[in-house]
């Protein structure tokens, strides 16, 4: 109940990978860069000063759609519950900060996207084959144009 969810903005660093678990749950895993910038008053820009990498652990349908959608170097905004981790290597401890997703997505403020709703296989219905030697007619395209004032343009 006490999870800290948390909102990070920021580009994907590494090539989202997909996995199964052994009971057969695909997950998918990234690398997220957030890089804070400062406004530097003596040079009069925006600047880099350091960035936080996180681990992002998608689950089920969101990881394929993770997989499917992400590449290297897109903006993009996740949010999720946030866990860090504390190990030691070689004698060393270590930190490290996962983000456990419960929603990935573009970053619309930094350029545009083309969403495409995933819906589980369904059998297309039968139609009727045209003969052979007939040339199939091209699908119809509405004219936006002649749509009359006012009324609402039929979906594509």
């Amino acid at each position: 109940m006490n999870e800290t969810l948390v909102t990070v903005v920021g580009n994907v660093a590494t090539e989202p990978d997909y996995r199964e678990a052994a009971n057969g749950s695909p997950s998918s895993r990234f690398r997220l860069a957030a890089t804070v910038r400062r406004w530097d008053r003596s040079k009069e820009e925006w600047t880099d000063a350091y960035t936080s990498f996180y681990t992002v652990w998608a689950w089920r349908a969101l990881a394929a759609n993770v997989v499917a959608s992400l590449d290297v170097g897109e903006p993009v905004v996740v949010q999720g519950k946030l866990r860090i981790r504390e190990e030691e290597r070689e004698g060393k401890r270590w930190l490290s900060a996962e983000i456990d997703a419960v929603s990935v997505g573009h970053d619309l403020s930094r350029g545009t996207s083309v969403f495409r709703r995933v819906s589980p296989a369904r059998a297309l219905p039968a139609e009727p084959s045209a003969p052979a030697s007939a040339p199939s007619p091209a699908p119809a395209v509405p004219d936006p144009a002649a749509v009359p004032a006012g009324a609402e343009p039929p979906p594509f």
